[in-house]
């Protein structure tokens, strides 16, 4: 175990100087490999894994469900999903904060990116509420954490990768994902609540929607929701696989970007194409160097090293779920959700199975811890997204606003450790 300590020390150095996780994972896997084994047969290893790990066919679903989010997001829904959102809420106190929680909601369900829906719903509900005078606390750390909604509300690419990794059925993981998305969003809404009564001039009262605008936002979500159902409920009944819902879903977000007047030209056929095709790029290169790093680990002999130390200190499948919780937390503080997915989970596979913790729960679980380090310091990505888009804010202020999300987010984990049949009351149901 310690030749895997020091490893991990390496790459937690490596990162902090600024590579890529990718691309240091690749490197201390690689180099750590071949001083246990061999230079040649570390580059023989690499070149097998890579290989292997790229013609999976089930991996093919991560581009596909990108391209579906990149359409999505050059239909331009995003300011028609909030302005919907809002003529649901908008008569409430806090109504334009209630409304991007939702709108973040319904964006993230088709777009799959929590990246993209905080830069989007920066630029389309930041301006709305600064015009209502809305507090820089309350509008930024809304944007902030309701983008965080685009990991666990399917479909999730996060998701994906680690039903890969654990071997289990993407499809399950979707609908595992629908509940607990849900009451994210209703304790989003609810931490909204409680901000605006704590602080009520955090959020003047704001005009109603005219009819015009209301018409058009039904109308312009409509064909989304739509394929939402279709993508999640296809899944759901068994029509067809998650990597066929795919292939579904980008050809009906590209044609909702068609009938809204986009997509008319090669020029934007290229740009979503190339867009789509960097993304994929990037969280293959991520997957890629996690598992030649998950080889040289599992030649340390790490994962049964702590499957024998769960043995010894006679952890259960809860207590053993707790400690791993514990170190996603303080991974999320400097790794994205992918890098915590991709290093944490294959190193605990072997105690997890011992202990016969379910996996598909356990999967929701990661999502939500990840979640959480996506809005905690000292390194939200979700955060300083917000603050890219929007450099005038300052970031105590964002991470501020944050707060009471954090605590949401909290709640949210635990009542799913605690009620383990929220993740897994719809599975059961499905298999």
């Amino acid at each position: 175990m310690t030749t895997a300590l020091i490893g991990f020390a390496i790459l937690l150095g490596l990162c902090f100087f600024g590579f890529r996780v990718g691309f240091a994972t690749l490197v201390v896997g690689f180099v750590g490999f071949a001083l246990e084994r061999g230079w040649f047969a570390s580059l023989a290893m690499v070149a097998q894994q890579v290989t292997e790990d790229a013609q999976n066919y089930n991996l093919s679903v991560i581009p596909l469900f990108i391209l579906m989010g990149v359409f999505i997001y050059r239909s331009d829904i995003s300011a028609d999903l909030y302005d919907a959102a809002y003529a649901a809420l908008g008569r409430f106190k806090g109504g334009l904060a209630l409304a991007t929680v939702l709108a973040c909601g319904g964006f993230s369900a088709v777009c799959g990116s929590t990246l993209a829906t905080a830069a989007t719903m920066s630029k389309v509900a930041m301006p709305q509420m600064k015009a209502h005078n809305y507090s820089d606390r309350l509008a930024a750390g809304t944007i902030a954490a309701g983008g965080t909604l685009g990991i666990m509300i399917p479909p999730s690419v996060p998701l994906v990768i680690y039903g890969i990794i654990a071997e289990q059925d993407i499809g399950l993981l979707f609908i595992a994902g629908i509940l607990p998305g849900i009451m994210l969003m209703l304790l989003f809404l609810l931490a909204v609540v409680v901000m605006v009564r704590i602080d009520p001039g955090a959020s003047p009262d704001a005009a109603d929607l005219d009819v015009k605008r209301k018409r058009k936002a039904i109308r312009g979500t409509t064909p989304v929701l739509a394929l939402f159902v279709i993508v999640l409920g296809g899944i759901y009944g068994g029509v067809f696989t998650p990597t066929e819902a795919s292939g579904i879903g980008a050809s009906g977000a590209a044609v909702i970007a068609l009938l809204r007047g986009h997509l008319r030209t090669l020029a934007e056929w290229r740009f979503c194409l190339v867009d789509a095709a960097m993304t994929t790029a990037k969280i293959f290169i991520v997957l890629f160097g996690a598992v030649v790093f998950t080889q040289f680990i599992n030649l340390s002999g790490m994962p049964y090293d702590l499957l024998d130390t769960v043995d010894e200190w006679s952890l259960n499948g809860g207590q053993l779920v707790i400690f791993i919780c514990i170190i996603a937390l303080l991974m999320g503080m400097v790794f994205e959700s992918i890098g915590i997915i991709v290093l944490l989970v294959p190193v605990f596979l072997p105690a997890l199975y011992a202990t016969e913790v379910d996996m598909i729960w356990f999967g929701i679980i990661v999502v939500l811890v990840t979640e959480i380090g996506l809005i905690t310091p000292p390194i939200g990505m979700n955060v300083f997204v917000v603050k890219s888009v929007l450099p005038q804010v300052r970031l105590g202020d964002i991470f501020h606003g944050v707060v009471f999300y954090i605590a949401a987010l909290g709640i949210g984990l635990i009542a799913v450790y605690l009620f383990p049949q929220i993740a897994t009351f719809l599975p059961s149901l499905a298999r």
